[in-house]
């Protein structure tokens, strides 16, 4: 890894993003989880099966989100791109639960769009001449 110096506000910014939303994802698949057979999903959407495999993989990107996350700071192209297919990942899962779910899917929604914008940031102008450095 390069040596970075001056690393810019929206590097930083992204690290947090990532880790709020591998955070999000952590809680919103814990909760999925535990709820998965009270929730309300069309069986054509693959119904509480369906639920607990999203829930499962929503808690698995979601830790390593949250553990990549950090080494986006130190401009490790490796953690960028990590963090960058587990958010595309996480991103296509909550929009699936919040599709499919019937209810109110307000944390799927939030983790789409924290995920969202923290992958326009994590390829920004700026943040590629940072981890191309």
């Amino acid at each position: 890894m390069a040596q970075h110096t001056g690393r810019p506000a929206g590097v930083t910014i992204v690290a947090i993003i990532a880790w709020i939303s591998g955070a999000i994802d952590l809680v919103v698949g814990t909760i999925g989880f535990f709820r998965a057979s009270a929730i309300a999903v069309d069986p054509q959407w693959g119904g509480a099966g369906a639920v607990y495999v999203s829930a499962i993989v929503s808690i698995i990107l979601g830790l390593i989100t949250v553990i990549v996350a950090g080494g986006l700071l130190g401009g490790n192209t490796a953690a960028r791109l990590i963090v960058t297919v587990v958010m595309v990942l996480s991103l296509i899962s909550s929009l699936f639960v919040a599709v499919a779910a019937l209810g109110n899917p307000v944390g799927e929604w939030l983790s789409i769009l924290v995920t969202f914008i923290g992958l326009i940031l994590l390829w920004s102008r700026k943040a590629n001449a940072f981890f191309n450095g």
